[in-house]
């Protein structure tokens, strides 16, 4: 099969390998679609993804496969079922597990059936992940589908940080996660719903996501603007982009006893914070890896918003390419933050 490849320089390619083995329990998926994170997979190309040092590694994590071959335990697994978030296991022909849904196969697991048989969390062969490979409704659009995985790793996080009705909020960063993280909290009931963006387009993008309010910070004193919506601070401040500074420009925003909360994957680990101007009582929360059963626990939630139209992957979704052309998927994906899900397709 056809994977796609990164190297300790962080060199992209195409490259062959053998296809996946799986096991009793396991399922072999056919890829349909995986969406490109620039959280994840760019890190992982340029060595800022903390704890993650084996090279070369197959790229890609939020995938969905089509089940083509499975295992004899895998009973609640159908040939044909689409599944959210396959990846690649150990070491294939060298090359490390970087998730690799950016290959022609990967594997899934039948986690319910593993539970029934007492082979569930505990047992050396399972993983929490299997919690989350989650079976898709027969009629889902597989292109846009991949936001799912999104939109599930967001709305965890949702949860862990404590979002409540009636709080305020601020979101720094409108690509793929900061505009999720906006239309969860308006379908949560928070409010007023700030966004801190970088462009007169990123405004726009903002307001359609469910921003009650959205700043140019390129334009306008910030701190300035948010006070004048929430004179007292905002209750959840949100850094969706990466970027540590971002942590100390909250402390100005805060209301006393609010949240600062980090879910962008900064390529820097250590920094200085200056909470002179910061209330007394503060909270700094970090969720830079959802927990993959609290994930799977929000699956249901996510795909009643879908199926009531509340929700529409597609409007979060800005270039789709044919795996043919991921290497310049991925140069497009990384001349800058503008774009919303760049989705690349198999089929």
């Amino acid at each position: 099969m056809r994977s796609l490849i990164v190297d300790k320089e962080g060199n992209l390619s195409v490259q062959e390998i053998t296809k996946p083995t799986f096991g009793e329990y396991q399922a072999l998926v056919q890829m349909v679609s995986c969406g490109i994170c620039r959280g994840t997979d760019t890190k992982l190309i340029h060595r800022e993804f903390k704890g993650f040092d084996k090279y070369p590694a197959a790229l890609g994590h939020e995938g969905v496969g089509r089940v083509v071959e499975k295992g004899a335990r895998a009973r609640h697994l159908q040939i044909g079922d689409l599944v959210l978030l396959p990846f690649l296991e150990g070491n294939i022909d060298g090359v490390h597990s970087g998730w690799g849904a950016f290959s022609e196969y990967a594997v899934v697991a039948d986690s319910r059936a593993m539970v029934e048989d007492g082979k569930g969390p505990g047992d050396p062969a399972f993983s929490e992940a299997y919690f989350a490979q989650q079976v898709l409704p027969a009629d889902i659009d597989t292109v846009t589908a991949p936001m799912i995985v999104t939109f599930r790793e967001v709305l965890s996080a949702c949860k862990r940080f404590g979002f409540r009705s009636n709080a305020s909020l601020i979101v720094y960063g409108a690509g793929p996660v900061g505009l999720t993280f906006l239309t969860f909290a308006k379908l949560l009931g928070m409010g007023p719903v700030i966004a801190s963006v970088t462009s007169d387009a990123k405004v726009e993008e903002a307001l359609q996501a469910g921003a009650d309010y959205a700043f140019n910070s390129k334009k306008c004193d910030i701190l300035a603007e948010v006070r004048k919506v929430c004179g007292n601070g905002v209750d959840f401040s949100v850094d969706a982009v990466g970027k540590n500074e971002i942590i100390n420009q909250s402390m100005e925003l805060l209301a006393p006893y609010g949240h600062i909360c980090c879910y962008g994957i900064s390529a820097e680990t250590q920094m200085t914070l200056d909470w002179s101007k910061a209330p007394y009582n503060w909270h700094l929360d970090f969720i830079q890896w959802p927990s993959k059963l609290e994930e799977s626990e929000s699956h249901r939630q996510v795909m009643n918003w879908i199926s009531s139209g509340v929700l529409k992957p597609e409007a979060f979704v800005s270039s789709v390419f044919g795996f043919d052309r991921i290497l310049e998927a991925f140069e497009l994906a990384g001349q800058g933050s503008g774009l919303r899900k760049t989705i690349i397709t198999f089929e």
